[in-house]
């Protein structure tokens, strides 16, 4: 594992290749219908799933977890996200429940968690212990197809400076049991302690990369390779890198922006770009800011370590992948989903004016069964 200097900011090519698959996975948790509070009722409302669509439980009977199948446009993954919230949505009626998408619960939640009966989450609730407490957390995860490992590699590598405003757009967790966290993503803060979390180091290759998580699994901060829970990874079960880094996105466009960008900016790495080395220690500052603030706040411009406005590094971001996005038909999709983001702010920043208008969080679980 090897450590960079930061940079200029590199160029993006000029050609591309065949578009890049893609699948989306969100997470998200069932309240009651009466009190907001969770509810864990995920087997119950998994249970009358007939099967057609992938709707998993997750690590705590609070949430329910959808996945795409293997898209190769946009069009794709928003009409399979809408069918999938849609189902999800009426199955959790059914037992008096409600699905939101939010990246940590509103009101308080039982600790430790009710864990859904699952062998391996045994497990590492009794290696991992009081950790498990915070597992009540929902996030998307975007998965990029790859042809092989170093590929892979090379992708993480080009998606670790922007991990911090990829967070940024995805920002969707101020409230916490019940009180203002004075964060736009909680869930990452809450996601931090993990031993086997956060951005994952520059890696020169494949191997560098096992040797890597080899490290992670030796020390015993990884159970296994699923354990790997870097903000991008190599996934465990399929051909895939899978980011990671981001809150649950609060609507179905905001979860296909995110899907966009992250595949533009894997083409861009597939296309011969030279990826921006950012240090580890850059790296987590920038990453903390951007679950303080949001995009309505600041953020970190990663070569020179100054503060500036988060919307900035947005728009950099959107003007970097331009050329990605133009091949992929997306363009118009980013550009609209960037200007409606900073006009109407981040999924925190709609979550604390709900709250604003009469002081009541039960105001912001409408607004979040709404959005979802």
């Amino acid at each position: 594992m090897s450590e960079v200097k930061v940079t200029a900011l590199p160029s993006p090519p000029t050609g591309f290749g065949a578009a890049l698959s893609m699948g989306v996975e969100e997470e998200f948790l069932l309240v009651d219908a009466g009190t907001g509070a969770p509810a864990p009722a995920a087997g119950a409302v998994l249970g009358d799933a007939d099967g057609v669509l992938d709707l998993q439980a997750e690590i705590t009977r609070y949430q329910v977890e959808s996945a795409t199948s293997v898209c190769l446009t946009t069009a794709e993954i928003r009409d399979q996200l809408v069918v999938s919230r849609q189902t999800l949505s009426d199955l959790a009626r059914e037992h008096g429940t409600r699905v939101v998408a939010t990246g940590t619960p509103v009101f308080g939640a039982q600790r430790p968690p009710p864990l859904t009966d699952d062998r391996r989450y045994r497990a590492i609730a009794q290696r991992y212990g009081p950790l498990v407490d915070g597992l009540t957390i929902c996030g998307c995860h975007v998965h990029i197809g790859i042809p092989d490992e170093e590929t892979g590699v090379l992708i993480s590598n080009h998606l670790r400076p922007w991990l911090p405003v990829l967070l940024a757009i995805s920002a969707n967790s101020p409230f916490f049991e019940g009180r203002d966290t004075g964060y736009a993503s909680w869930r990452y803060v809450t996601w931090s302690p993990w031993p086997s979390a956060g951005a994952p180091p520059w890696f020169a290759s494949a191997a560098d990369y096992h040797r890597g998580t080899g490290t992670l699994r030796t020390s015993g901060a990884a159970m296994d390779a699923a354990m790997i829970y870097w903000d991008v990874r190599l996934s465990a079960n399929h051909p895939t890198v899978e980011l990671r880094v981001c809150d649950v996105a609060a609507t179905v466009d905001e979860a296909v922006l995110i899907a966009a960008l992250v595949r533009a900016v894997a083409a861009t790495a597939v296309a011969g770009a030279p990826a921006l080395p950012v240090s580890d220690l850059a790296l987590r500052t920038s990453l903390w800011r951007a679950a303080r603030d949001g995009v309505g706040g600041l953020g970190v411009e990663p070569r020179t370590g100054q503060l500036v406005p988060a919307a900035d590094r947005v728009r950099a971001l959107l003007e970097w992948a331009r050329p990605a996005l133009q091949v992929h038909g997306d363009e118009e999709l980013a550009d609209e989903g960037v200007a409606r983001l900073l006009v109407d702010g981040d999924g925190a920043a709609r979550q604390r004016r709900a709250f604003r208008r009469r002081g009541s969080l039960t105001d912001v679980v409408d607004l979040l069964v709404e959005q979802t």
